[in-house]
């Protein structure tokens, strides 16, 4: 798809298909009116004939308006102009691109961009523009023999800028929301990959080829008999039951003026099949535990956006890959071991994994002096229960952190809830046997897994984001969303604007 922005007025626009609103109560929106009074009022003859109400969902395909440049002209129902908020918006652009890809019409000229959303930018609009265009066109279809191409996709889209001085903004915010946009597909396509393709080695070849890629951009891999040298008994208690062997895959983007400069560090779950373990899951829906990489995929997709855009900053991704599977060999509920940290861990119930394999990374993410450490996991199922699928989970350390990350969540879309850490939690970890237990029982699990992974990040500044509720959707649609990519992006772009003020 290319997406680039210009200014002019919609009637001279020579494109396959003009885009505009109208809102609740047959209103106009701006360019729509310059099309109606270029048309002699033909656009609103129709509406008040009942052809359209302005109603979310509403359309109304045009063909050959007189006095316009344009082969049609496509009416959008935005409903009340006053509630035009952040998720319509989205549903609106998706609305456009589905119509348009289904009716043939290659391009189009987007006057979608002057709908006025509250404290919203044309830089935001853009973004979320391109963002929902992508996402309505996203098919997951690598291993399908029978792939079913529309005959003429969509293929261009150009946005609407009041003015010349707009351009420079617009065109910077194509060229971000394009990177990021890649990043969110890497991310959806390596999550959506079945489990017996999409391996700890097969996430290994896919840091290597990033690094082959992008310049600034090392990887380097660890082997399972690396990890036993640096006494990582967490995550290789993980890695036991499977016949695949465990990776610890670092890539080190280094993009800041000076290579002193702290890194943030990425830690991403990779376990690229969960089963459980011992402690083995039931049957219904275990498909879907080949999302429970998500986290690697999201930091995947993140480290491409970044190294495609060449920003100033030094970033650390580390991914622990693993399976978790059952066999002769698999950890058993009741054993302890001892993670890299040197705190022992009675493991409970295997199906906790997720904190064994990030615990010994978070514990290694210490020798790259980070500046701040955000860790990435599918973590738990009672994140979803406690806040649904709208929201990550969002845990800490660091105030500073924590808020920069909920703003980044509130001007992406793509948002995360503070949840608490209190010590209060860490009587729930308490073990007969081993310094900590890997489970705190039924009560507050995201907030006890958290704060399990808490007693291994005191020397810096961290958070935690339990993706479980939003990485992925199940039923019909059942596929991967690719967040927190937009999340991720947006504070690490707002970091740099913030560096580069001060």
């Amino acid at each position: 798809m290319e997406f680039s922005v210009k200014s002019g007025s919609p009637e001279k626009q020579r494109m396959s298909c003009i885009v505009v609103g109208v809102f609740d109560s047959r209103k106009l929106s701006p360019s729509a009116q310059i099309l109606d009074d270029a048309s002699d009022g033909l656009i609103s003859n129709l509406i008040r004939r009942g052809e359209l109400e302005g109603l979310l969902d509403q359309d109304l395909l045009l063909h050959n308006v007189p006095n316009t440049l344009c082969d049609r002209i496509l009416l959008l129902g935005c409903g009340k102009e006053k509630e035009l908020d952040v998720n319509n918006f989205r549903k609106i652009n998706a609305q456009m691109a589905r119509i348009l890809d289904q009716r043939g019409a290659t391009e189009a000229f987007s006057c979608l961009t002057e709908l006025h959303v509250k404290n919203r930018d044309i830089d935001w609009k853009i973004r979320q523009s391109i963002e929902a265009i992508e996402e309505q066109l996203y098919r997951f279809d690598q291993l399908k023999s029978d792939k079913q191409n529309t005959r003429r996709p969509l293929r261009k889209v150009v946005f609407s800028v009041s003015s010349r001085r707009d351009l420079p903004i617009g065109e910077l915010a194509v060229r971000q929301s394009s990177a990021i946009i890649s990043g969110i597909k890497l991310s959806k396509d390596l999550a959506n990959m079945p489990g017996n393709i999409c391996t700890p080695s097969y996430l290994a070849e896919q840091a290597r080829s990033l690094g082959k890629t992008y310049r600034n951009f090392e990887v380097e891999i660890l082997e399972e008999s690396d990890m036993e040298k640096l006494e990582m008994g967490a995550l290789l208690s993980v890695s036991r039951g499977s016949r695949e062997s465990a990776k610890l895959i670092t890539m080190k983007y280094s993009g800041a003026a000076s290579a002193a400069e702290k890194p943030v560090v990425f830690v991403g779950k990779g376990v690229t099949f969960d089963s459980g373990g011992i402690s083995l899951k039931p049957g219904a829906a275990m498909d879907e535990m080949k999302y429970d990489m998500c986290g690697a995929a999201g930091v995947f997709g993140a480290m491409s956006a970044i190294a495609e855009l060449q920003l100033p900053i030094n970033v650390v991704a580390i991914v622990p890959a693993t399976e978790n599977m059952p066999d002769g060999l698999a950890t058993k509920p009741g054993d302890i071991v001892t993670s890299m940290s040197g705190t022992t861990i009675e493991i409970l119930n295997t199906d906790a994994e997720g904190r064994l394999i990030l615990c010994d990374a978070l514990t290694y993410s210490q020798k790259f002096n980070p500046d701040v450490v955000i860790d990435i996991a599918t973590l738990t199922g009672a994140c979803v229960i406690a806040l649904g699928g709208h929201p990550a989970g969002l845990f800490g350390n660091h105030n500073p952190l924590i808020n920069d990350l909920l703003n980044a969540g509130k001007y992406s879309g793509d948002r995360c809830w503070h949840m608490p850490t209190w010590p209060e939690y860490k009587q729930q970890l308490k073990s007969n046997f081993a310094d900590l237990a890997n489970i705190g029982g039924r009560e507050a699990g995201s907030i006890t897994a958290a704060v399990f992974l808490a007693q291994f990040t005191k020397k810096y500044n961290w958070a935690h984001l339990d993706i479980a509720g939003v990485a992925w959707k199940g039923g019909a649609n059942k596929g991967s969303t690719g967040r927190p990519v937009p999340l991720l992006m947006q504070y690490i772009l707002n970091r740099i604007e913030e560096s580069a003020n001060n």
